[in-house]
Parts: C-alpha cells; sequence; structure tokens
C-alpha cells in the first residue's frame, strides 16, 4: 500500500482526543509548540447533540444501540462491540474492552466523577507488600490537581480524611431526597457518606455557564457546565492556531528510526488509504489498551518486540476497577408527590472508603455511587415492576400486568428504588495483559488485541464485603433488595473485566527500566522523544475513578515536555 506522507514536520503529534490528549493540547500549545492531534473517530459537537430530546421524541424511546450501547442519545459512539474492530481473550478468561470512537473519546458521556488519589494510593506496595509503589508521591502531583480543579471546576468538600484529599471546590448541590434517606442510615451505621466531587459547574468559569439541573450529563452537555475535553481543553488549543485535527484517523504503527520516534502511520478510515505524519515528539493518549496496541504493532529489527518494550512489559499489568451493584424498594419513598429532583446529572452525594484493610480479608478499599430517584422515564423504565410488590405482598394477584393496575403502579413505586454501586481497587497483576493476537486483523488489517485477565480473591472478597454493606444498608432504610445476594458459583456478582471502563497500567512508570515502561515524567526508557499520557502509566488502580489523576499526570508530562523542547533537550 503506498503511504502518502506529509511533507511537515510538527514538534508534537498526540495520538487520542479524551482527557489525556486533550489535557496535552491545551498545555502544548500554550507553550508554543506546533501540534497535530489524531483522533479516529469523527468531530463532535455538544451544542448538536441530543441533550434536550425527550423519549417520546424517538420511536425507540432512547433504547440502546451497538453504535451506543448506553443508549440513543448517550453522548458516546463506540461501546464494547465495534463493527470492524474485533477483540479476543484467551481460553477460560473474559475482558470487555469499551472504545469511544469520537472527538473527545469517553469524556462525553463520563460519570464526572472526579476524586483525587491519596497519598496511600501511591505507596500501596509499602502498606500492604501488594503490588508496587509509584515512582511519585500524592506531594508531587498536588499542584497539578489544583491547577486542574481551578481549570475546570469541580463541586465538593473538604471533609479532612486523609486518604480522600480535598480539592479547590465550588459549592456543592443539595442532596435529593432518597440520598438523605441512605445518608440517614449510613450515620447510624458509622459509614461516611458525604457530598460527591464531580467535575460539574455550581458557579459559572471561565465562560461556562454553571449547571441548570437537567440531569442529562450522560448526553454531553450543551451549554458546556459539565467536563469533557471537547467543551473544555480543546477550544483553547485551537484558538492558539498551533493544532490541527485529523479527524478518521485509525492510528497502525508509531514510525521510528535509529531509537527515536519519527511520526504516525494511521489509516484514513473514509477513503481507506494510509497515511504517515511527521513528528519530533510523539504522545499516546489513544486509552491504556490502544496505546499498548500501537507499541506491540510498531516492530523493528530494533524493536522486534514492539517499540519501547524492552523490558517486555507494555501490555502487562493490566487492571480495571471491581464493581457490583444492589438495588432496593424503599416503602418510605412510595406514593411520593410529583417533585422535580433532577439536579446535576450524577450523585449528590458519594460514601468514600471507610474501613481498615488491615481488619478485613482483602487488602483494597471501594467507593460507593448513589443512584435511584425520579429520572426521566425512558426505554426499560423501572423494567421489573411485576416483581415490586411481591417483597411486600400488597397486591393479592401480584404487581404489574397492564391497564390500570400498572399504571398505577408506576405512580406507586416511580421514585422508591435506591441503588449502591461499589467501584474497588483491583490488584495489578503481571500476567493480567492484552497482548497482539496473531490470528485477528482489523477492518484495515491492524492486528488486533488479545486479553487474559483475571479477579483474583482479593477482588472476590471485596466484592463479597459490597454486596453484605449495601444490603445492610438497604435494610437500615426499611427497605427490602431486588434480588438474592450472588453466591461465590456466581462471583458474588462481580463486574466482568473491563465493564467498569477504568482499564490502566499497560505501560507502567517506574524508576527501572527492566520493570517498567516509562519513566516518572511519563517518558519511555527506550526511546526519549515517545511519551504517553492516558492510563497505561498507572502502578496501581485506586478505586477512585482515574480521570482526574488521568489529567493530573498528562498536565505534568506536557508541562515536562514543553520544558525539555525549551531547553533544547528534545
Amino acid at each position: 500500500m503506498q503511504i502518502k506522507e506529509s511533507s511537515k514536520q510538527y514538534d508534537v503529534c498526540i495520538i487520542g482526543s479524551g482527557a489525556g490528549g486533550g489535557m496535552a493540547a491545551h498545555e502544548l500549545t500554550k507553550a508554543g509548540a506546533d501540534v497535530v492531534m489524531l483522533e479516529a473517530g469523527g468531530w463532535f459537537d455538544s451544542e448538536e447533540f441530543a441533550m434536550f430530546t425527550w423519549p417520546y421524541e424517538s420511536p425507540r424511546r432512547g433504547a440502546s444501540t451497538r453504535r451506543q450501547p448506553f443508549g440513543e442519545f448517550d453522548a458516546c459512539f463506540g461501546g464494547w462491540d465495534i463493527e470492524g474492530e474485533p477483540y479476543s481473550s484467551t481460553e477460560g478468561t473474559d475482558f470487555d474492552w469499551f472504545r469511544g470512537r469520537m472527538l473527545g473519546g469517553r469524556t462525553n458521556h463520563w460519570g464526572r466523577i472526579s476524586l483525587r488519589f491519596g497519598p496511600d494510593d501511591f505507596r500501596v506496595r509499602s502498606i500492604d507488600g501488594m503490588g508496587d509503589d509509584w515512582p511519585i508521591s500524592y506531594e508531587e502531583l498536588k499542584p497539578y490537581y489544583d491547577r486542574i480543579d481551578r481549570l475546570i471546576g469541580v463541586f465538593g468538600t473538604n471533609e479532612g480524611i486523609y486518604n480522600e484529599p480535598g480539592g479547590i471546590f465550588q459549592p456543592p448541590p443539595e442532596p435529593r431526597c432518597y440520598e438523605h434517606l441512605i445518608k440517614d442510615a449510613c450515620d447510624d451505621m458509622g459509614i461516611p457518606c458525604i457530598p460527591s466531587r464531580l467535575s460539574i459547574l455550581t458557579e459559572p468559569k471561565n465562560g461556562r455557564a454553571a449547571c441548570h439541573y437537567c440531569g442529562q450529563c450522560n448526553r454531553s452537555c450543551s451549554t458546556h457546565s459539565n467536563f469533557s475535553s471537547p467543551s473544555v481543553l480543546l477550544p483553547p488549543a485551537l484558538e492558539t492556531g498551533n493544532l490541527e485535527i485529523i479527524t478518521h484517523a485509525m492510528a497502525r504503527e508509531i514510525t521510528h528510526q535509529d531509537g527515536k520516534a519519527t511520526g504516525v502511520s494511521y489509516v484514513n478510515k473514509e477513503d481507506g488509504k494510509e497515511y504517515k505524519v511527521r513528528a519530533r515528539i510523539v504522545v499516546l493518549a489513544a486509552s491504556a489498551c490502544e496505546s499498548a496496541r500501537l507499541l506491540l504493532n510498531s516492530k523493528s529489527s530494533e524493536f522486534p518486540d514492539g517499540l519501547a518494550n524492552s523490558s517486555g512489559k507494555v501490555g502487562k499489568y493490566l487492571m480495571d476497577t471491581t464493581g457490583t451493584s444492589v438495588a432496593g424498594v424503599i416503602p418510605q419513598l412510595m406514593d411520593s408527590p410529583p417533585h422535580n429532583e433532577d439536579g446535576t446529572g450524577g450523585m449528590h452525594l458519594y460514601i468514600p472508603w471507610w474501613g481498615d484493610n488491615s481488619k478485613l480479608d482483602f487488602a483494597r478499599g471501594y467507593h460507593v455511587e448513589l443512584w435511584g430517584g425520579r429520572g426521566m422515564p425512558s426505554y426499560g423504565f423501572m423494567g421489573g415492576i411485576q416483581n415490586y410488590s411481591d417483597l411486600y405482598q400488597d397486591r393479592p394477584n401480584g404487581g404489574g400486568g397492564y391497564g390500570k393496575q400498572l399504571k398505577e403502579d408506576y405512580r406507586r413505586y416511580y421514585g422508591s428504588i435506591v441503588g449502591l454501586s461499589g467501584r474497588g481497587e483491583s490488584i495489578g497483576y503481571e500476567d493480567n495483559y492484552c497482548e497482539i493476537d496473531p490470528n485477528s486483523v482489523d477492518e484495515w488489517g491492524i492486528p488486533t488485541l488479545r486479553f487474559n485477565y483475571t479477579w483474583s480473591d482479593q477482588e472476590y472478597r471485596q466484592v463479597r464485603h459490597m454486596q453484605q454493606t449495601f444490603r445492610q444498608i438497604i435494610g437500615e432504610m426499611g427497605g427490602q433488595p431486588l434480588w438474592d445476594m450472588p453466591g461465590k458459583e456466581d462471583g458474588y456478582g462481580i463486574s466482568t473485566p473491563g465493564e467498569i471502563i477504568h482499564e490502566v497500567g499497560t505501560t507502567r512508570m517506574g524508576d527501572d527500566p527492566s520493570t517498567s515502561v516509562l519513566n516518572k515524567y511519563c517518558q519511555a526508557h527506550d526511546v526519549d522523544n515517545l511519551f504517553v499520557a492516558d492510563g497505561g502509566p498507572f502502578v496501581s488502580q485506586p478505586h477512585k475513578n482515574t480521570t482526574w489523576t488521568l489529567l493530573a499526570l498528562s498536565m505534568r508530562t506536557s508541562n515536562y515536555i514543553a520544558d525539555q523542547m525549551n531547553k533544547g533537550n528534545l
């Protein structure tokens, strides 16, 4: 295939436009670098999307599609199953790989949960002897967390919890009715329940309006009140005149010569032709697994096992968050009078980890995300309603059905369901990994990934604790869970690896080039003009959602690149 090579050499080529790529573009263009960004998906503008579309305006009523697995109004095009982009798993293992194919990637629809990692999260091996410590500390990353808080905006409260660091917060919104009841139950049980920390504005900031509480954050935001890369990071980068974005660009490999990255080869998905951009520096921000795939596919006689992979660790130590959920019917919330409690498109309260793992049978903690209330009805609304009345035996012929009784049940139970979802830390193991599948290529002839991932007993015991605790909280509220507790044979209801979409760790950072891919600035040990700015550099995977730390690391890495460029070292 003939490759069309650009005659221009950019200062930096960034692969990916999500959190890491967007932040890298924001910082590097501001520093004066000439940047080209490659995005595998198409252009996306939240102002032209479905934020204010009513479900009844669609014959599908918001039902999911293959391209939009979270619903047809959800602002992420891609999913776990993308036509023409297969992946596989080794025998006896399973991994669900979610990809966002659009400008901004997964930042368009994520939950905006913006938690900092704590001091202990960077030194896990020193505490419990499992996994590895990071080559950086919380104190080294704190200035970048602070800058991100000021740049993007996040609401919350400073609670003084050591390993749940506070930040520079806007005021949090009031809890909803059901959240007050959960908090009351938690208070009685000695479990903390505090205002959540979401990157959604409750006060105007940098020309962006405060949230108007339509509760549809997963649809992106036409007023730019919540954080996404296309709303917050890319516009200022484009305004500098130093950023060129190429969409529908499926990166094939990183080109290299004499130990240096020279650019990126990509397939234009619209015309099927292959192109190459030249750059002095390459920044991988394609997502942890996609970046590992690119490195492993960038082979040569100099790098026979893949670019920057002399350690053999590219693709290794893959981690994802554990998860499980419990929902219940709360009688106190039945027959509630109609009222508006939309708020932000996410929880107003959450439960940070409160346990002492040294006294438990699992090593790492979790946090709890709360859900329920009177959300907008759409496809699948209150599915299983026929079972609700069975819990209280208040219908002689059971619930649900059709006609008048069904309408009465909907009115009675609407808003009475609460849910608790645990998100826990998994431990990094070398034998949880992704590799190139020798027998598979995608639609453009690029070799695809094969995953090998299993949960350990640590994760199963952690999720069992979640299930038991959540059922106790629902009981304390006077409610009953909607289903029986899953047993050991069902993994206590643990999520499939990859399902929570927090995958990290495939290009880990470290001081030793024999056991890590990157140094503490996310710079490849083997190729000094190659950097990674997504979740790949993570050494551990704390239960806190990854985006805020990913942004902080990308900002830190980008500032290091700019400094080294100014000094003539890159």
